[in-house]
């Protein structure tokens, strides 16, 4: 076997390892179950949320309205059951399609109407921040039921519930990528978007389908989000977007599109949420943390690029 190229291939793999190494050594709390787990914890929502981006940008396309939908969801899934006293279940179901008709829209601008994904996602995020906080008025709402604790809160063991979720929506990632032919489409149109056309490939359906898949994976995550925080802020999304993006370029999906996969993303996931928690054990103030991930989304960009203009060389 390749060395080389076995290390090029789990290159992500062992930033991770190194990346847990450095931490557990200045601080050996880092790696103590209770710590890991909160980490599990603490990027369920950037894991369930970055699937539906890695579908969108391995056909070099971008949802900015991931954040907005997060926030979107927690509101009215919050506001259904405080304010109309709608069921849990039935709430949590109204809230998911909400946000799937978010990316259904998301993909009708940009496949049916022609807008730039950049324009029509950022427009959705701004139309559905708005929305929210007409809905609430601007204040929090909280006290649901503790049975509504279940997706954010609650354990198997020492394993939360919501680190299950996401590993079955990796899973769900995963098998549509690798055993459907839908994935093979995903691939194809961010690989060539005109040669899948010319193979017959519905691209204007496939980009609808992509775009909701977003929308429902975000509004999954926002479900979770809830559930963990137990009160539904008009900010609860907001900046979610970019670390999303960080976590799925990070992971080796390319924003040239038609390469990536999901075991690069999970890599990516893991080490930003790492690098989070790491960074609060070191005490790093917020600022400092958010110069570091921006430094972190232009390298894995760059990298992604310059490997790029090689192949292309």
């Amino acid at each position: 076997m390749d060395t080389r190229k076995l290390l090029k291939d789990n290159a992500i793999w062992l930033v991770f390892v190194l990346m847990v190494a450095i931490f557990t050594v200045y601080n050996p709390n880092f790696i103590k179950p209770s710590n890991l787990m909160n980490i599990a914890r603490q990027v369920a929502v950037y894991g369930i949320a970055s699937v539906g981006m890695t579908f969108v940008i391995l056909i070099s396309g971008i949802d900015l309205s991931i954040g907005a939908i997060i926030t979107f969801v927690n509101i009215i899934c919050a506001y259904l059951m405080v304010n109309l006293g709608v069921n849990m279940w039935v709430a949590v179901i109204i809230s998911i399609t909400a946000a799937t008709l978010i990316g259904v829209l998301n993909g009708f601008m940009v496949s049916t109407v022609g807008i730039p994904a950049l324009i029509a996602t950022f427009a959705a995020q701004t139309v559905f921040d708005g929305l929210s906080y007409i809905i609430s008025g601007g204040m929090p709402i909280s006290g649901f039921d503790k049975t509504f604790n279940l997706f954010g809160k609650w354990t198997v063991g020492i394993v939360p519930i919501s680190a299950i979720i996401m590993i079955v929506c990796f899973a769900a990632g995963a098998f549509i990528l690798n055993k459907t032919y839908f994935g093979r489409y995903f691939y194809a149109i961010g690989g060539n978007e005109e040669a899948a056309k010319l193979s017959g490939i519905q691209v204007s359906k496939i980009k609808y389908l992509i775009y909701a898949l977003s929308g429902f994976f975000a509004g999954l995550a926002g479900i979770v989000m809830l559930s963990r925080t137990g009160s539904a802020q008009n900010t609860a999304g907001l900046g979610y977007e970019f670390d999303v993006i960080t976590c799925v370029v990070l992971g080796g999906v390319s924003v040239k599109g038609g390469i990536g996969k999901i075991s690069g993303v999970i890599a990516g996931v893991l080490i930003i949420g790492s690098l989070t928690n790491g960074m609060i054990l070191m005490d790093v103030n917020s600022y400092t943390q958010k110069v570091i991930k921006g430094l972190v989304l232009a390298i894995a960009v760059g990298i992604d690029c310059l490997s790029n203009r090689n192949k292309l060389a």
